[in-house]
Formats: C-alpha cells, sequence, structure tokens
C-alpha cells in the first residue's frame, strides 16, 4: 500500500475512534494533532483540552486509536503517542509495550476499563435515543410524549441520528430490527407507559450534559492549541435552554455552560 493511501485509510480509521465521554470522533473534536504514514510505519500524536483530562479517559482514546490502526491491512507498526499530559510519559510507554489498561497504571487502575466503557455507552446511547425522539416529536407536532412507548425503530426516519441511535444500540446489544421500541432502559426494555415523560427528560438531562461538555472542551482545546480550530469539524446550532443560538465552532458563553451542563431538575436517577 502507498504511503497516501495508507495515511488516507489511517485518517478514515480514526474517525471511528470516539471520545467515550463527549461521544464523538477523536477527528472531529481535534484531538488528532499529526498523522505519518511511511512504509507501514504509522505514528499519531494525540492532544487534549488539557493536561490534566481524566488518566482513563485519555487512556481509552489512545488505546481505541492503536487497536483501530493496528487493525489497517497496511499497518506493520504503529505508535500512538499523547502528547502534553500529566500523565503521557506513563501511557505513551504502556501503549509501546501493550501492556494494558491495568499494565500500565498498576494499582491505580482501580476501575475496569470495559466497565468504563460500558457506562459511556449507555450514557451515549440514552443521548442518542432522546435526539432521535425529540427529532420525531417535532417533525410530528400531533405526537405526544405519553405515546413515545408505542414509537419503534422502524418508525423513525432514515436521519443521521437514527443512525447513530443504531450504532449506539449495537455496541450495547441492544435489538435494532424496525419493530423494536425506541425508548428502552439500558437493557432494553422498555419503560412504563406512566414514566415516558420522566424519563424523556432525564435523556434530555444527559444529552445536554454531553453537548454542553464537548462544546466546553472544544473551546478549551482551541485555547490551548490555537492551530486546533482547522481540523475540529463544525458541529450543528445548539439552542441553550434560555439563552441564545451557539454557532457552530464556537465556544459555549459561560453563563450558558452551566445551563447545559448542569441536569435537569426532572433528573432521576
Amino acid at each position: 500500500m502507498s504511503a497516501a493511501r495508507l495515511e488516507a485509510a489511517a485518517r478514515a480509521a480514526l474517525d471511528t475512534v470516539y471520545d467515550p465521554e463527549l461521544d464523538e470522533p477523536i477527528t472531529d473534536l481535534g484531538f488528532v494533532r499529526s498523522l505519518t504514514a511511511e512504509d507501514g510505519r504509522v505514528t499519531v500524536h494525540l492532544r487534549l483540552p488539557t493536561s490534566f483530562c481524566s488518566p482513563n479517559f485519555a487512556y481509552l482514546m489512545a488505546s481505541d486509536a492503536k487497536d483501530a490502526l493496528s487493525a489497517l491491512p497496511g499497518a506493520r507498526e504503529v505508535t500512538v503517542l499523547l502528547d502534553d499530559h500529566h500523565d503521557s510519559a506513563l501511557i505513551n510507554r504502556g501503549l509501546a509495550a501493550d501492556a494494558g489498561y491495568r499494565g500500565t497504571f498498576g494499582p491505580e487502575a482501580e476501575q475496569d476499563l470495559e466497565e468504563l466503557r460500558g457506562v459511556f455507552r449507555r450514557k451515549a446511547h440514552t443521548a442518542a435515543m432522546e435526539r432521535a425522539l425529540t427529532a420525531l416529536l417535532r417533525a410530528r407536532p400531533a405526537l405526544a410524549e405519553e405515546q413515545l412507548g408505542d414509537v419503534v425503530l422502524g418508525d423513525l426516519p432514515d436521519t443521521s441520528a437514527t443512525r447513530a441511535l443504531l450504532r449506539r444500540r449495537a455496541a450495547l446489544g441492544l435489538g435494532t430490527a424496525p419493530a423494536d421500541p425506541v425508548l428502552v432502559d439500558d437493557d432494553g426494555r422498555p419503560h412504563p407507559p406512566g414514566e415516558i415523560p420522566l424519563r424523556l427528560r432525564f435523556a434530555r438531562s444527559v444529552r445536554i450534559s454531553i453537548d454542553g461538555n464537548a462544546h466546553f472542551c472544544r473551546g478549551l482545546l482551541r485555547t490551548r492549541h490555537p492551530q486546533s480550530a482547522a481540523d475540529q469539524s463544525a458541529r450543528p446550532e445548539e439552542f441553550p435552554p434560555g439563552g441564545k443560538p451557539v454557532a457552530a465552532g464556537e465556544p459555549v458563553p459561560a453563563g450558558e455552560l452551566f445551563r447545559l451542563s448542569a441536569p435537569a431538575k426532572e433528573n432521576v436517577s
């Protein structure tokens, strides 16, 4: 494989690597500082919004990036380096040695990496479910929230929000058949009819928190690395509750950040 083709394949592979908390590709977020591919050797440098981003999140992204790149047929040697993080040296040594999460952090690795991954996959599914259902409510004004329990996947239009929901469900092992209900809990069980409005509000609070954190982290990265702005993909306009629209690629005003990231009062456990 030529160097140009390998680099293109490597960039496409990194598009499949998601920040576990923000639920966006690391390429869209601007977390990929550089990528080179030559003679089958692929080297990637990653950067994060701050030097104190959670080490387990940082390791998860870097490890997923190495796994995605190592799966490429033309990649015979893959190096992933995390730059300017307080645990960069430790994480980079662990990745180079394929030591795994516990082998990298030793006794500090209190939580299993797959357990952590599962937590964020469930949050991502909840947010994706809310996006799809809220879009459906807006498209069908006659549809009441109380009726969402009857909505099945086949009722959703073929949009990016629906496709994202199907990917999140597949990652959790939930059903993706057209007849499967959309509004379900983490185990794929429908909610009792009387709980549907409350559950939708809870899902909305999760989605708002994720979206707000994503805006915040994008802005922090541009502040720390101004050149990263060119690498960030634009996000759709967001309308913070009670606030003005936030243009794609712009930082969220501090006053709106609190409203975006704070859980709604109706939040339930």
